[in-house]
């Protein structure tokens, strides 16, 4: 992340990965605290509304990779599954170890094993790795928007 593009797809992203966690923060309590399920399978069932939240608006704002240089929707889907299960299991980790051995209230460790997930795993894995251009015809070098705003 270099540059003002850098930085400009920095702040998108984090938006997003805001966004989606407010809606994946609500319906974990929804889940845990009206439904009745352990937190841990809550952490699951929020992730996912979240991640659906995630992904709409990085695709279409954040790495603008609607574009056929993007691939196709199903592999970035596919990949973004990947790193939603990853992190899904480290978030529900994190919030039971800081939970279970600290005696933090769940959604407390919830919050700040987010933001190290969040910053850590989910951004660098979708800068690089989901929303990344197709390899073009004789270069083996993917690059994210933000390298291709370089060029």
């Amino acid at each position: 992340m270099t540059g003002k593009k850098g930085v400009v797809t920095f702040l998108k992203a984090q938006f997003s990965a805001f966004t989606g966690g407010i809606v994946d923060i609500l319906a974990m309590i929804f889940f845990t605290e009206v439904v009745g399920i352990h937190y841990t399978l809550s952490i699951a069932f929020g992730g996912i509304i979240g991640a659906l939240v995630n992904f709409s608006i990085n695709r279409s704002w954040t790495f603008r990779s609607k574009s056929p240089n993007n691939g196709p929707i199903d592999t970035q889907l596919l990949r973004f599954c990947i790193v939603v299960a990853g992190s899904i299991l480290l978030k529900s980790a994190g919030t039971f170890v800081l939970t279970e051995s600290l005696g933090m209230d769940y959604r407390l460790s919830r919050i700040l094993t987010d933001i190290v997930v969040s910053l850590g795993f989910n951004y660098t894995l979708q800068k690089n790795w989901v929303f990344v251009t197709a390899r073009s015809a004789g270069s083996s070098v993917r690059r994210s928007q933000d390298d291709r705003d370089k060029l």
